[in-house]
């Protein structure tokens, strides 16, 4: 069983792996307000950042360990991490909302003139209101970009990252397993979603953050909509698709099911999103890139056409359910050890329908690795 939580060793480890990045680039300091950025060099994991009421902080300085400024509700559990260095503001508080005590943190660890690096680049965003980032602009004139620091450092994983990825994984895929359990027809989708979820919990999961799906007859219009009380049908594809989180990682990968006898179209086409995700395995490695995947999958899937309107053939994964890179056409990232990806392919079955495929792997010192366990070319049948 894969241990939960991470050492101390390797949480001084990305300390100082951002600090050699941000001495490249001049920066006294960063600035972190997001939940995956926290957690990243803390190990603060709650669920309450589902509330938007407060804003949390965390500064990594160019020298020394990281600083947390949160509300004091938060601090019990952030002492309970190895950060020593807590200060904390009475929240809510709408007057000041921990700007005034972020400000004199940040002046005390980066000076009065020293830069101090926020996230800015894709897949990032400022949990705080606009109203206060423009007092704190104010405050802190230094503010700026991080260079790309942040997506540095949390696209490779660490070999204790991945394996909490692949544990998930595992979760995952012993639930998918007993799709069949509750899949039939005459269910409602909903209620073969919300029996879904439960099946990922008895199997281990944290919680499910993200369960999308679809069934329809010889394929689904799209990919992301919530279930409706349709009953499942003979005929029908069923397709679920699932974001679980353990101990704060996801995985992220989907399956898909026919009610009864698929269709020849159908089958065919399962074999194909298949085979598409096996050319992209197979040239997975270090030094490739990330269009290389794309294009080796839409090759397949739509005899090199450039894709379809969702965008992208895969993505990075990790703490969040999409990190970067894209696999798309014009990305060039190239590939390093410890990148986890997902292969997702997809298929028109008409000007309205599709299917889609998705495995998890991640890229090795020579190659790749699943971490979801593949797929069969034939796809699964659930007797009607």
């Amino acid at each position: 069983m894969t241990a939960r939580g991470f050492s101390t060793a390797e949480f001084k480890s990305r300390v100082a792996n951002a600090q050699t990045l941000m001495a490249q680039h001049g920066l006294a300091a960063l600035l972190l307000t997001t939940e995956p950025e926290v957690r990243y060099f803390t190990g603060y994991l709650t669920r309450f950042w589902e509330s938007p009421s407060r804003p949390w902080f965390l500064i990594v300085p160019a020298v020394g360990n990281p600083v947390a400024v949160i509300p004091s509700i938060g601090a019990a559990l952030m002492a309970r991490t190895w950060i020593t260095d807590i200060r904390t503001w009475r929240s809510p508080n709408p007057v000041d909302e921990g700007i005034g005590l972020l400000t004199e943190t940040l002046i005390e660890m980066a000076g009065k003139d020293g830069r101090i690096g926020v996230p800015d680049g894709p897949e990032s965003h400022l949990r705080l209101p606009l109203s206060d980032w423009a007092k704190l602009t104010n405050a802190v004139p230094m503010l700026g970009g991080d260079h790309g620091v942040m997506e540095q450092l949390r696209i490779v994983k660490s070999s204790a990252e991945v394996a909490k990825i692949k544990q998930a994984c595992s979760i995952a895929d012993n639930a998918f397993a007993r799709v069949p359990e509750i899949a039939r027809a005459g269910a409602p989708l909903e209620k073969v979603f919300r029996e879904f979820q439960s099946l990922c919990l008895s199997e281990g999961a944290d919680w499910v953050p993200y369960l999308a799906g679809a069934s329809n007859q010889g394929g689904y219009t799209d990919v992301i909509s919530p279930a409706t009380d349709a009953p499942l049908t003979k005929g029908d594809v069923l397709m679920l698709d699932t974001g679980l989180v353990w101990d704060g990682y996801f995985c992220d990968f989907d399956r898909n099911f026919s009610i009864g006898k698929p269709s020849q179209a159908v089958a065919d086409a399962h074999k194909v999103l298949i085979d598409a995700t096996r050319a992209a395995f197979d040239i997975a490695k270090p030094e490739m890139r990330a269009c290389d995947l794309f294009h080796a999958m839409d090759r397949i899937v739509t005899g090199g056409q450039g894709g379809s309107d969702a965008g992208r053939l895969g993505h990075g994964l990790g703490m969040q359910l999409t990190e970067w890179p894209s696999l798309t056409a014009g990305d060039q990232t190239v590939l390093k050890p410890g990148m986890v990806l997902t292969l997702e392919p997809g298929i028109e079955m008409s000007p309205t329908q599709t299917m889609v495929h998705e495995e998890n792997i991640v890229i090795t010192g020579t190659g790749a690795e699943f971490l979801s366990t593949p797929a069969s070319p034939e796809i699964l049948v659930i007797e009607a």
